[in-house]
This record gives C-alpha cells, structure tokens and sequence, in this order.
C-alpha cells in the first residue's frame, strides 16, 4: 500500500473490514445519542430504493423504535421521504425498501414541477438552456431542500448517504445528496454495506442491483461505475488498502484530488488544503 493510499484510508476512516453486527449496533447507538444530544425528534431521509439509503434508513428507524422503547414513548420518528422527478423507473424497489424499513411515516413529494421551474427560469434569465448534466444537479439540491423544509417543520435532522467509496471519488452533487446534519453510514465502503443489509435481512434484489443517481433525461438510470469509469469493486479494493493496477489507482487518486472541495467547508483565505 503506498502512503497516499494509507493517508487518504485515514482520511476516510476505512477499514479493511468490519463485523457487520458490531457496526450496526454501532452506528444505531450513534444515532440515538445525537439525537438525544441535539433535542430533535427524529430523523428524515430521501428514500430511492438503492442500497445506501435503504440501509442508512433502516439504521434510523432501528435507532427510533430503540429509543422509543427505552424512553417508553411516541416521541421520535423517522419520515422516510419519496422524491421522485416525475415516474421513477424503479419505483417498485423503492416501495420493497420502504416495506423493509417500516419508516413511522411516509412523505411523497414530487420535485419534478419545482426542477422545471428552475430550468425554465434560468432560460429566461440567461437566455440559454441549461445543461442536461446540470439538470441532475438541480435535482439533486431540489430533493435536498425538500427534506431540509420537512425536517424543520417537524423539529428533525436531514440523514445524508455518503459513504467512503462516494466520498472517494466525490460522486455526489455539492449541497445536494452531499448536504446533511448526520451521514449514519459514512466510512463504510460498498461491499460493506452490502454486508450489514444482508445481516439486517433486506432483500437481496435492494443491494444487488446496479447503483445509479439516475438524475440526467438523457441518460436515464445511467450506472455509477459507467459515469464514475471505475469498479466499486476497485474502489472497495482501494479502500480496504490492496493493490490496485497502477491506472486504476491513479484515476481514483486524481479523482479524489480534484474533488476536495466537496469536502471541505467554504473556502477562505485561511485555508491551506487547496494548496496541495
């Protein structure tokens, strides 16, 4: 392992592996601590029917029902929160990963009419049309701040999805899926997530499937590693410290240096870090 693969596991906080009952009573322990901590009444997640929010809600309603049951009351709640753009094409594995969870509640909020507004207000503006590519990042920031709106009206915190392999490759729209108050699977690779969600018992077909944002029209469904020109098996590989080809291992090191703004806060004449 070469020390620029050793210093960005550490940055990461990756291990080579993890005892899956160990870090879901880990994490559910976090979850109800900082929720105690902050005073809130429980959590709100974007639903999709993909392996990481399936898992980082099935962590908070675990986390939820543990705490209602020590407490001896109703008080806190997980909302699970549906955001689809229209028709979601795989709305089916979003209803099974809803089934598997048991959210307290379910909210359904359709961001397509606010998605186009925006688009068509920036035509206006602008003059030009945005980008099909760009599209997705309005999307991504719209689910965002739709979950942002229920959790203040209900007194809760946003649960964001990063986990190490996203943050890896910073493969998520800067504040939108990559804003949150409490990110419950963040360290944990792919293949690991895989691992708690069996051990959980979800549905196989949840985690299996290929990983998609799924945000641009044009591309529909495009798969992560197509976008991303990388394996999550390598970076799962690279993150746990083995050996990767010399090409793969630069693409993920150039991926990551040219990504470390999504990282970071607000840059300001303080900070070093973009230096090099």
């Amino acid at each position: 392992m070469n020390p620029r693969q050793q210093a960005i596991r550490l940055e990461l906080h990756t291990n080579e592996q993890v005892d899956g009952i160990h870090e879901i009573e880990r994490r559910i322990h976090f979850l109800k601590d900082y929720l105690l901590h902050t005073g809130s009444q429980g959590y709100v997640l974007g639903l999709s029917g993909g392996q990481d929010s399936t898992l980082a809600g099935k962590l908070a309603q675990l986390a939820i029902n543990e705490l209602n049951a020590e407490q001896e009351s109703t008080r806190f709640a997980f909302i699970a929160v549906r955001l689809p753009y229209g028709i979601q094409q795989d709305e089916a594995d979003a209803q099974d990963a809803i089934a598997f969870i048991e959210p307290n509640r379910v909210i359904t909020l359709n961001i397509q009419p606010a998605v186009d507004a925006a688009v068509r207000q920036f035509a206006e503006a602008t003059g030009e049309t945005l980008k099909d590519f760009h599209k997705g990042n309005v999307k991504a920031r719209e689910r965002m701040k739709a979950q942002y709106d229920i959790a203040a009206h209900y007194g809760m915190l946003v649960l964001g999805t990063d986990h190490a392999a996203e943050a890896l490759t910073g493969f998520f729209t800067k504040h939108g899926d990559g804003a949150c108050d409490v990110a419950p699977i963040y360290g944990l690779n792919k293949r690991q997530g895989k691992q708690l969600l069996q051990k959980l018992g979800c549905p196989e077909h949840l985690y299996l499937k290929k990983p998609t944002a799924d945000l641009e029209d044009l591309k529909p469904g495009l798969p992560d590693e197509e976008a991303l020109g990388l394996t999550y098996d390598q970076l799962d590989d690279y993150l746990e410290g083995k050996m990767l080809s010399i090409d793969a291992q630069q693409k993920i090191e150039t991926r990551f240096a040219l990504t470390a703004h999504k990282r970071q806060g607000p840059v300001t004449c303080y900070d070093t870090w973009w230096k090099g």
